[in-house]
C-alpha cells in the first residue's frame, strides 16, 4: 500500500553521522564473516517508506525511518536495528519482494562490495549496517522496500505499512430517520489499515449513552432510537504514526412523527424554506392534518394546505419541505490563469437544507457546498456542475459554469 511523501515529510539535514547511521559506532570495523559460509539461509523484512517504529521487546529485526518524517526533496534514512551477527550481506529491493529486476543495492560484508541494481537512481547509498539512505527524496520514492539479510541462520521479519492518510469522509445507512423508532448507522470512511477512528459531536467527545454504540474498530457508530437531539453535527478523526484527518461535519435531518391535536389547537404553517430548526425539519401530513374549527376536527381535503403526505407533526414550527431552486455558483468569474487558485462556492435555496455534490467534466468530485483547486492549469478547464439534493422532497437541481484557464501564468505578489 502505496503513501504520499510530500505532504508529511519534515527536514532532515544532509550528512548523517556515524553515531546516528551506526548506534554504538566507534570507528571500529564490523564482524565480516565468510560470506561463502555453507548452510546460509535468506531473511526478508519489507517495509514501507513511511515507517513508524517502536522498539521491540525482543532483539528483532526491524527498521526505522530517520526521520519519520520528511519533506520532498530532503534526505531519509531508513535504519535497520538488531542486525544478526552472522550477517554475510544486505540487499534492499524497490516493492514488497526480493525481484533481481528490482534491486537497488547490494553489500558484501566480507569485501566491503557494494552493487548498485537496475532500481538504483544514484541518490540510494547502502552502509556496512544495512542501513539505506535516500537522497533528496521525491514522490516517487514512495511505496514499499524489501531488505533481504543472507545470514548462516534464521532471522526474524517484521512488515511496516503506514501511509499518509486520505480525507475522511462520514455516510449514513439512513438520511432521513425517524425520530425514536429508526436507528442510524454512521461509517468512517474509508477503511484504512493500522488506523485508529475517533468521533465527536458538537465538536465534543460522545456522551456516554446506552444508545450510542461503537464497532470494535471504532470506525461505525450506530444510534440507537434516534431523537431530535442526535442532529450532531458529527465529526470522525483518523490517524496513523504519520498522518490525521478530520471529515466534514456531518448532520442527520430528523423526522418527527406523532398526532395532531384538533381540538383548541391552532395550526400555523409557515412560509417554506424560512424556518430552520437547526439541523431537524417538521412536516405536516395532508391526509390526516387536524384542523380546529368551532370546536369541531376534521381532515383537510382540499388544496387548501397543499403538503407531501409523508410527514406528519410533532407539535413544534410547521412548515413544508420545499425546493432545492436551482442553485447559483459563485464568484462569476470564469476565465483564470494558469498558476491561480479556483475557488467556487454553490447556494440553493431548500427546505430542509440542500446537500451538495459537485462534478468536472461530468466526473463526480467532491460532495461538500465549495471546491477548491489550488494553481490550475489548462487541464483544469471545462464544465463544472454543482448539484444541489433536498433529502424531503427528494428532488435535485444542478446548474453548470464553464471554466477556461489560459494566458500567462498566475505570479502571485509577495
Amino acid at each position: 500500500m502505496e503513501g504520499l511523501l510530500n505532504t508529511f515529510l519534515v527536514p532532515q539535514p544532509p550528512g548523517l553521522p556515524p553515531s546516528l547511521l551506526f548506534p554504538g559506532y566507534a570507528g571500529n570495523p564490523l564482524p565480516r564473516p565468510g560470506w561463502g559460509h555453507t548452510g546460509m539461509d535468506t531473511g526478508s523484512l519489507t517495509i514501507s517508506l513511511l515507517t513508524f517504529w517502536n522498539p521491540p521487546t525482543t532483539a528483532q529485526l526491524t527498521v526505522e525511518s530517520v526521520p519519520p518524517n520528511a519533506a520532498e526533496g530532503k534526505d531519509v534514512l531508513l535504519r535497520v536495528h538488531n542486525l544478526p551477527g552472522d550477517l554475510l550481506g544486505c540487499n534492499w529491493f524497490r516493492g514488497e519482494t526480493a525481484n533481481t529486476s528490482h534491486q537497488i543495492l547490494s553489500y558484501v560484508v566480507d569485501t566491503q562490495v557494494t552493487t548498485p541494481g537496475p532500481a538504483h537512481s544514484g541518490r540510494e547509498t547502502i552502509y556496512p549496517n544495512g542501513s539505506l539512505l535516500f537522497q533528496r527524496v521525491t514522490l516517487n520514492d514512495t511505496g514499499n522496500y524489501t531488505l533481504q539479510i543472507p545470514v548462516a541462520s534464521d532471522t526474524q521479519s517484521r512488515r511496516f505499512t503506514f501511509f499518509e492518510l486520505p480525507k475522511p469522509i462520514i455516510t449514513s445507512n439512513n438520511s432521513d430517520p425517524l425520530e425514536n423508532a429508526d436507528p442510524v448507522v454512521l461509517t468512517c470512511e474509508p477503511q484504512t489499515q493500522s488506523t485508529s477512528y475517533l468521533w465527536s459531536v458538537n465538536r465534543k467527545s460522545l456522551p456516554v449513552s446506552a444508545r450510542l454504540q461503537l464497532s470494535l474498530d471504532n470506525r461505525t457508530l450506530t444510534i440507537h432510537r434516534v431523537t431530535r437531539n442526535d442532529t450532531g453535527p458529527y465529526e470522525c478523526g483518523t490517524q496513523n504514526p504519520v498522518s490525521a484527518g478530520r471529515s466534514d461535519p456531518f448532520t442527520l435531518n430528523v423526522l418527527c412523527e406523532g398526532s395532531p391535536t384538533c381540538e383548541g389547537t391552532q395550526v400555523t404553517v409557515s412560509d417554506p424554506g424560512s424556518v430552520n430548526t437547526g439541523g431537524f425539519w417538521l412536516g405536516l401530513s395532508q391526509t390526516s392534518l387536524g384542523l380546529s374549527s368551532e370546536g369541531q376536527c376534521g381532515t383537510n381535503t382540499d388544496q387548501e394546505l397543499p403538503l407531501p403526505s409523508d410527514y406528519i407533526t410533532c407539535g413544534f414550527i410547521l412548515f413544508a419541505p420545499d425546493g432545492p431552486d436551482a442553485p447559483t455558483i459563485s464568484p462569476s468569474d470564469s476565465h483564470y490563469r494558469p498558476g491561480a487558485s479556483l475557488r467556487l462556492s454553490c447556494h440553493a435555496a431548500s427546505n430542509p437544507p440542500a446537500r451538495y455534490s459537485w462534478l468536472i467534466n461530468g466526473r463526480p468530485q467532491t460532495s461538500t457546498q465549495e471546491l477548491f483547486i489550488p494553481n490550475v492549469t489548462v487541464n483544469d478547464s471545462g464544465a463544472y456542475t454543482c448539484v444541489a439534493s433536498n433529502s424531503g422532497t427528494r428532488l435535485s437541481k444542478t446548474t453548470v459554469k464553464t471554466i477556461t484557464v489560459s494566458g500567462k501564468p498566475f505570479l502571485p505578489a509577495f
